[in-house]
């Protein structure tokens, strides 16, 4: 293998596009898309009719690769969705050492269920998680879900992407430890990831909340927009608002207990799993926390 990471990533890159799998790129040592995000984006360039999102940018045009992955040694992001896969993402438990792994809560769920494992192309993460690739199921349009199948057992599908292996994060390489062929999605899996249908709709009825009125609003507002979220985008929607009104939580405007509730009750109401919505928004929280300003600075 080459020494030049621009080589071996270009490389890797092209191999992967040769499986009919689109790729772009990401930034080199991470997993975040390279190029500008929506909020920044100048509306110009390849970006003039509109900002292209990585599974827009995506293609397996060998000249379109080689053009980028020599510039630079970006790591490559796989778009599930135009590769007509189905990726389960098995994580790891960051904090709590008792806590079991996405591998493990997969295998429980496989017991439960009182399936096999399945045999299929496995790639260990850069945190010693686990991808399962399936193919995806002809004529149906499944989209991401976080927590749906378990803790710490995320999807990728259309709309979202994976680190594809060769890559490298904090050091540590995406790797295949099972080429096995891919399989197809199990009858099973495809049962439990199908989308909720709606509820009835009706009046958002949220839990009783303390707070400014400020905090408040916002909190009614972007739990409105999360309840009337379109199909296969609730989940997206939900991290999106509950990150926004994060900064109110940040500023001791308003409980993060109360919110959490909010955005459970508005969550369930769009038809999202109770599991995938406490995942989503405490996700979310955490992100919003971390990042939020200081009030004066808003």
């Amino acid at each position: 293998m080459t020494s030049d990471p621009r080589a071996a990533l270009l490389n890797t890159a092209l191999a992967t596009a040769a499986r009919g799998w689109p790729v772009f790129p990401l930034r080199p040592g991470d997993k975040r898309p390279a190029g500008h995000p929506e909020r920044h984006c100048p509306r110009a360039g390849r970006c003039l009719a509109g900002h292209l999102k990585p599974e827009q940018r995506a293609t397996t045009d060998p000249e379109l690769i080689r053009a980028c992955w020599e510039q630079r040694p970006y790591n490559i992001g796989l778009a599930t969705g135009p590769a007509g896969l189905i990726v389960v993402d098995l994580d790891t438990a960051k904090d709590q050492m008792d806590t079991p792994g996405g591998v493990t809560t997969f295998e429980a769920l496989c017991e439960r269920t009182g399936q096999a494992v399945p045999i299929t192309y496995r790639v260990r993460t850069a945190s010693h998680g686990a991808h399962l690739y399936f193919t995806a199921p002809a004529g149906v349009r499944l989209g991401n879900t976080a927590g749906k199948l378990g803790p710490l057992i995320d999807t990728r599908a259309s709309g979202g992407y994976v680190v594809a292996p060769g890559s490298l994060v904090n050091g540590r390489a995406y790797e295949v430890t099972d080429p096995a062929p891919l399989a197809p999605l199990p009858d099973w899996l495809l049962t439990l990831l199908r989308p909720t249908p709606p509820r009835p709709a009706g009046p958002l009825k949220l839990p009783e909340v303390s707070g400014s009125r400020a905090a408040r609003a916002a909190l009614g507002q972007e739990c409105a927009i999360v309840a009337a979220a379109p199909e296969g985008q609730g989940n997206d929607t939900l991290n999106r608002c509950a990150f926004k009104v994060g900064r109110f939580v940040a500023w001791g405007d308003i409980p993060r207990h109360a919110v959490e509730d909010a955005f459970q009750a508005a969550g369930e109401a769009r038809g999202l799993t109770a599991a995938e919505c406490r995942a989503t928004i405490r996700s979310a929280l955490d992100s919003s926390l971390r990042k939020a300003r200081p009030r004066e600075a808003a």
